[in-house]
């Protein structure tokens, strides 16, 4: 046991000695301006449309500000991404790998709502309210709404009716069981798992594709003057990997 022990010990040696003089030997394994030169990417900060939990209070929906903001169109990934990539990573983090920076800044108003929904269980506090956002360009907005923002008129009131909402649960593609077509062997649970009650039975299991309502509910917030858009490209909700 000792010696076998003291074997692997030695083969783990050799193998990192070898894996450091190759890092050090290879230009490649060490930061560089081209990787450190980092990539540019388009964000799209402008979005009518926000995702509530279906289990949300549809009736609870409050507006809540109207707010002058500025928001970045794009991202810039900094430093070397293929030292993060490689099983050398620290795992607190390293000063070589990528960081994400938002640039190109733009003028916006985002418009906020408060909503009931279902508690979410890392909430010590078991917190209900909760609140969405979308941002709006500036020419989204009627010269009225504009004028709430300037001062000459205020009041939540007076700001709601310059926006609509319109909600949706679209269906999402899922999978799952096809009893009708699945051969599923009887048992029972024996200290936690699942043991046939033939041992010599096999599962034969067949699954489909079915359309479920999605678990989330699209709200598309449109000032008023541009309400004609459709909803519909964004009721199934946020796509699942």
């Amino acid at each position: 046991m000792y010696r076998l022990a003291h074997q692997k010990t030695a083969i783990c040696f050799a193998l990192f000695a070898s894996a450091s003089l190759a890092a050090a030997a290879d230009p490649g394994a060490r930061p560089n301006r081209e990787r450190a030169a980092g990539a540019t990417g388009d964000l799209q900060p402008f979005t009518r449309t926000a995702y509530i939990p279906a289990g949300a209070d549809l009736s609870s929906i409050r507006f809540e500000s109207l707010k002058a903001v500025t928001v970045a169109t794009t991202t810039t990934s900094t430093a070397d991404r293929h030292y993060c990539e490689t099983n050398t990573q620290e795992p607190g983090g390293s000063m070589y790998c990528p960081s994400l920076r938002d640039e190109s800044p733009v003028p916006a108003y985002r418009v906020t709502y408060s909503y009931n929904g279902p508690s979410m269980a890392s909430d010590e506090y078991g917190d209900t309210r909760f609140t969405f956002s979308v941002n709006l360009r500036p020419e989204d907005l009627s010269p009225a709404a504009l004028q709430i923002m300037s001062g000459r008129k205020s009041g939540k009131a007076a700001a709601a009716d310059y926006f609509a909402l319109t909600t949706a649960r679209g269906l999402v593609q899922q999978v799952a069981i096809d009893e009708a077509n699945s051969a599923l062997c009887d048992g029972y649970y024996n200290e936690g798992l699942w043991t046939h009650t033939n041992a010599g039975c096999e599962d034969k299991v067949t699954y489909k594709t079915v359309a479920v309502p999605s678990e989330y509910i699209a709200i598309r917030v449109d000032p008023v003057s541009s309400r004609s858009e459709s909803l519909a490209a964004d009721a199934s909700g946020p796509s699942r990997q």
